[in-house]
């Protein structure tokens, strides 16, 4: 079982990261042959970026329902986008699948958005909660001093102090 931190705490990831949001949504739930091979060729995806880790993917959570969602957090935008783009992964393959099976047709939809985060420019808090999303990635530290409220972890309010929590 996952260790709970039952102490309020927060996320410190040293330098520049990306994070992809990338999901699918199932248009037409009846054509479980179309939107299963989606979701099963990102699982393969996830595979093999876990088992290069010099391909960038540094962690993901994923939540399923109609639309599903993976938060990626990669080491780069520049590491994203060469795996996106690389002849030798298995994106590219799933790509032309995608195309060839579902392209315009309505039953399936993808979508992804990215984001550049520079250090000091993200906030986070993780209560009664195991390592998740960027604490799995940077450093796991108790949401004190400097970090204690939303500003303070955003370096823009200096040691801030103030009741409860943000």
């Amino acid at each position: 079982m996952e260790n709970i931190y039952t102490q309020r705490m927060t996320a410190d990831v040293d330098g520049e990261f990306a994070v992809f949001l990338i999901g699918m949504r199932i248009n037409k739930l009846w054509k479980i042959h179309k939107w299963l091979t989606v979701g099963l060729a990102m699982g393969k995806m996830l595979r093999e970026l876990y088992a290069h880790p010099e391909l960038g993917l540094l962690s993901h959570e994923a939540w399923a329902g109609r639309t599903i969602l993976l938060v990626q957090y990669w080491q780069s935008f520049e590491k994203l986008s060469h795996y996106a783009t690389s002849s030798n992964a298995k994106h590219i393959p799933a790509w032309r699948a995608f195309n060839e099976k579902i392209g315009s047709n309505g039953d399936v939809g993808i979508w992804h958005e990215t984001y550049i985060v520079k250090k000091d420019a993200y906030e986070c808090i993780y209560h009664n909660m195991p390592k998740f999303g960027l604490a799995k990635v940077g450093s796991h530290v108790p949401a004190t001093g400097r970090f204690k409220t939303a500003s303070g972890r955003m370096s823009r309010g200096g040691a801030a102090s103030g009741a409860g929590g943000e």
